[in-house]
Formats: C-alpha cells, sequence, structure tokens
C-alpha cells in the first residue's frame, strides 16, 4: 500500500528543490560590439561583471562572435541595440545561435532600440514589413524571450509568439521633467502620429496638449506644419519616440516659438541622429534635448542623456526570479 502522506512530502521536497534549482541557476549578460557602452551599466547595476565575448572578423569583413566562458544550462541576457548598420542585426542573431549551441537554456534578447520598427506595415505598394521580418529572424535564430524598449509602433509585439516585454522611457523621464519645474508645462506631439503618446504625458502631468500637424512631400522632406493649440507663454516639451534627422523637431520648436512659447523642449526615447541631426539641434531655438542612451550618444551642449540601465537591469532581475515586471509599465501610453 502506497503511503500517501509520504508521497505527498516527497512531491513537496521534490517541487522545493526545483524552484531552488531554478532560482540559483546562473544568469549571464552579454553584449555585442554595438551596445557594449550600455550593457556594462547594465551589468554593474546588476552586480556582476559583463560576460565575456570574442568577435573574430575576417579579411573580407565577414565575422563570427564567441563567448569567451561557459553558458550551458544558464539564462543568457543578450544586450544589442539594432540600429544601422544592419550587421549589428546579424551579430545579435549569431549570439542568439552561438548561445543555443552551447546549451543556453534560455536566451533572452535585450534590445533597447529596435530597428526596423518603422516598417510595421505596408504603407506602399511593392514593400516589406521590416518589423515583422526582424522577429521572423529573431525566433528562426532560436531567441525564448525579447526585452525592449518604446517600439515606434505597440503592435510589433503581437509580430512574434513569444513573451515579449515592452518597457517604456517614461519612467526616467517623468521625474526629470518634474524637477525642471516649468511653471507652464504643455505637453506636445512633433505630428499626429505621436499625438497618443504625448497624451498620456499630458495625462499623467495634468497638463494641456498641442499637436503638430504636418504633411511631407516625401521621407524627410516636410512640406508644410501648423501648430493646433495655444502655445503662448508656455513651456513646451515636444514628446516624440525617435529623432532622426531632426528637422520636424527643430521646424515644431521653431514655430511653438514665433507663436509666442517661452521655451520649447525636446523628449525621445532612441536619438537617432542621423546625418548633421546633431548640429542642426543645437542651431535651433531649442532650449535643451532630453533623450535615453538606448543608442549610443553622449551628453553635449543642448543635449542631455538619460540611463535606462536601471530599468533593463531590474527587468534582467525580475525575469530570472519569475517576478512580475508590471511596474515598469507605470507611465505608459496605456495611461
Amino acid at each position: 500500500m502506497v503511503n500517501r502522506k509520504n508521497k505527498y512530502t516527497f512531491a513537496e521536497n521534490y517541487s522545493t528543490l526545483k524552484i531552488s534549482k531554478i532560482m540559483s541557476e546562473k544568469v549571464n549578460i552579454f553584449t555585442g560590439r554595438a551596445t557594449e557602452y550600455l550593457a556594462e551599466k547594465i551589468a554593474k547595476e546588476y552586480g556582476q561583471e559583463l560576460g565575456k565575448v570574442s568577435t573574430a572578423v575576417f579579411n573580407d569583413g565577414e565575422f563570427q562572435p564567441s563567448f569567451d566562458e561557459t553558458i550551458r544550462g544558464n539564462t543568457v541576457f543578450l544586450v544589442q541595440s539594432t540600429f544601422a548598420p544592419s550587421e549589428n542585426l546579424l551579430e545579435l542573431l549569431l549570439l542568439i545561435d552561438a548561445a543555443k549551441r552551447a546549451s543556453a537554456k534560455k536566451v533572452v534578447a535585450v534590445i533597447p532600440y529596435f530597428g526596423f520598427a518603422r516598417q510595421d506595415r505596408k504603407d506602399k505598394p511593392r514593400v516589406s514589413i521590416g518589423a515583422k521580418l526582424m522577429t521572423n529572424l529573431l525566433v528562426a535564430a532560436g531567441v525564448d524571450r525579447i526585452v525592449t524598449m518604446d517600439l515606434h509602433s505597440d503592435q510589433i509585439q503581437g509580430f512574434v509568439d513569444l513573451p515579449l516585454d515592452h518597457l517604456y522611457a517614461s519612467s526616467i523621464f517623468i521625474p526629470y521633467l518634474h524637477n525642471l519645474k516649468l511653471p507652464n508645462l504643455v505637453m506636445a506631439s512633433p505630428d499626429t502620429g505621436g499625438a497618443k503618446r504625448a497624451a498620456a504625458y499630458a495625462k499623467f502631468l495634468n497638463t494641456d496638449l498641442v499637436i503638430c500637424f504636418k504633411q511631407r512631400k516625401k521621407a524627410g522632406v516636410i512640406e508644410s506644419m501648423q501648430v493646433i493649440g495655444d502655445v503662448k507663454g508656455k513651456d513646451v516639451v515636444l514628446v516624440d519616440d525617435i529623432i532622426d534627422s531632426g528637422g520636424t523637431i527643430t521646424k515644431a520648436a521653431g514655430l511653438m516659438l514665433e507663436q509666442g512659447a517661452n521655451s520649447v523642449r525636446a523628449l525621445c526615447t532612441h536619438a537617432v541622429f542621423s546625418g548633421n541631426a546633431a548640429q542642426k539641434l543645437e542651431d535651433s531655438g531649442l532650449s535643451e534635448v532630453i533623450v535615453s542612451d538606448t543608442l549610443p550618444i553622449k551628453a553635449s551642449g543642448k543635449i542631455t542623456v538619460l540611463s535606462t540601465a536601471g530599468i533593463f537591469a531590474d527587468v534582467i532581475d525580475r525575469i530570472h526570479n519569475f517576478e512580475s515586471i508590471s511596474e515598469h509599465f507605470k507611465f505608459t501610453t496605456q495611461l
């Protein structure tokens, strides 16, 4: 006869042992060459050394990354933003594949800036949906989970049938705006597409909302722009997820100053800053440009850089310990 009491005791002990083993599994944090500056800060915030990766580069430009320490049975977090050139994405894919082949238990891609996110739909005939292709490539490489920040389009979360944690940099921007103590704060969107994002900030900060309506001749070239809302005597903060060429933000700032704004600041998560964008921002009427470090940008002149390392380190810890990360959705575009 089976002793059910002993049976359940064994089951409970086995369950406790299994949970204890899971909790004691080692975490490795690695990075590709493009995002080493941020990964080092994330690892420091997490409380451990950044893992060592070597990258062999052949004469024709082909490269091969390899891990310089064992990762067998561990949870591996790979930090890499997939900004241009495209080899940054390829390096991340190679790292994922290498981790799987080295018997990592789980591979999590931490992608602070998710490249190709602006290609989230077919906006004209005979084009690809680049964002969907990127998620397909990550899945094909063997990733188990994706962590990213301020996607250009929220619906990209549905492009992959794996856990995708969409974090928001607003949790570092909101306290910064509070500390500025601007007397007549107004949140603004540089275009109608970002109105939802700016509205979330305006709602949380209990301010008015201003929207710019622009028309383009072609990508990167603005034909006309109008300001919808009152900015006279106001301290305006323009909110966007990406500043690329800087044309939209600087034009919007100029219009608002012409209409009597006291000051105009720009706030964005991803400082792409292509071409002469940085100089364009410095020469504009903007008082300050507040960005995060999801892309390699240094504070200088009008540019203030806030670090996301603490957010990513905390999320890595929570994922490893099977804890909720909903606290990081406190200030989101869903407010």
